[in-house]
This record gives C-alpha cells, structure tokens and sequence, in this order.
C-alpha cells in the first residue's frame, strides 16, 4: 500500500487549524487596558490579604506558590482580596505536581446580596465544601473547571462553565488542561459583559454569552477565587489583573 505524503502533510495542517484559529481569536476579542492588580504569588508577604477557605496548606518554593490539602483532609478555595469590575481580562500560570487526580477552578464576579462583599461577617462561614459556593443563598457567581480529573470521573478533562447559585451547567467547553500534564501552563479568562472566554496557552475552552434571561441576570463585578479539590497539587504565579480597553 502506497502512503501519500502529500496527505500527511495535510492532514496535519488541518488537525492544527483550529488551535491557530483559537489562538487568533483572543487579539480579536478584546484588549488589555490599565492593570488592576499584579501578584506575583513568589512569598508568603503576597498573600498576606488573602483568604483561605477548608483544610489547605500554602507553601512557597523557588517562587511559586504551592496549594494543597494534607493528607487530603479537604477541599479549598483561595480568595483573592481585591473586587474587580465586571469587564476584566485575568491571567495566570499553574502546573500540576501531582496528576494521580485532582480539580482546579476559578470563580469569578462573586458578589453578595444587595451587593455585600462575600466576606460580609453577617454571611455563614465557608469551609470549601461545594455547596456553599454553588447553592448559596447569600452570594452568586460564575465558575470554570478548567482541570477536571477526580476520584469519582476520571479523566473528564472537559472543561464546563456553570453559574451559580442555581449550579446551572451553562456550558460543555473544550479539552482544559490534560490529566497527565506536567507542563506549565498560562491561563486566561476574559469577561466582557455578558460574554465570557477562557484560554488554556492560548487555545479557546469555553466561549459563552450569558443572555441575562434563562439563568438570571448578568452577574457583574466581584472577586475571584482558585479552588481546588482535596486530591489536588498546583502551583502558581503570576496572577494579573487588567481591565478592557475601551
């Protein structure tokens, strides 16, 4: 059997196609504006405002930070102290030391009730577990999981974007990051009003407008958060605020 190398050649172009196409659509879309907050996420001074939610260790190594739960006690969320608008641009950099399993998300626009901060001390207090951010009655938010592969679904891998509190599942995306991955990856979520990407080295995983109607209203500004399952082992730096430029 004869083997055309004119169609290796161009079956491999078009497997690459759509990962260039993604990579295009980010410049596209929109543009980085001022910077509204820099961490490097290096020392233990950075995250001195910070907020740690559930049974979770942070340490610091050759200038990443290291989130895990010892002995994986439990799950955790890490808050970052700042209130963003709700046009933003996030960026940051992750890479997995332990792929035996694990979940990474990223919340975003949490906002409390009549627009109290989530850490309004009339406000129960959280202990990580998932109910208390996806059915709560007391503040609302959006969510990515963008490294999917724990104990109980292995290698799912697909990343979903839900809105919260209603846990509504409001989109299926694409590969996040793979299971096995040892790689360091750069992560970007841009919300532009009502439309929401995020990009894992440049490559489009989700991709949503939010229609205001079926799932509520738009939710707006707020916090942003990093949570992670008990089975998890991250590290990260990095992490870049900017607003959009108008």
């Amino acid at each position: 059997m004869k083997i055309s190398f004119i169609g290796i050649i161009t079956v491999t172009v078009f497997a690459f196609m759509p990962l260039i196409s993604q990579s295009q659509d980010i410049s596209k879309t929109v543009e980085k504006g001022t910077l509204l907050y820099e961490n490097m996420l290096s020392s233990e001074n950075d995250l001195k405002d910070w907020k740690l939610e559930g049974p979770a260790k942070i340490e610091f190594k050759e200038n990443w930070m290291h989130l895990f739960s010892p002995s994986e006690e439990g799950h955790h969320v890490l808050w970052c102290p700042e209130d963003f608008p709700a046009n933003f641009i996030v960026e940051w950099e992750l890479q997995n030391q332990e792929t035996d399993a694990g979940l990474c998300i990223i919340f975003f626009s949490a906002l409390g009730i009549n627009s109290k901060s989530i850490f309004d001390p009339s406000f129960p207090e959280r202990n990580g577990v998932f109910k208390q951010y996806t059915k709560s009655n007391y503040f609302n938010n959006y969510h990515i999981s963008y490294y999917a592969n724990t104990k109980d679904n292995r290698a799912r891998e697909i990343a979903h974007l839900r809105k919260n509190c209603g846990f509504d599942k409001v989109q299926i995306g694409e590969l996040g990051i793979p299971e096995k991955s040892e790689f360091i990856h750069k992560m970007r979520l841009v919300k532009n009003g009502a439309h929401i990407t995020c990009f894992v080295d440049g490559r489009k995983i989700i991709d949503w407008i939010d229609d205001g109607e079926e799932f509520g209203s738009v939710l707006q500004g707020g916090k942003i958060g990093l949570r992670q399952m008990k089975w998890t082992h991250f590290r990260y730096r990095n992490f870049k605020v900017w607003s959009l430029e108008k």
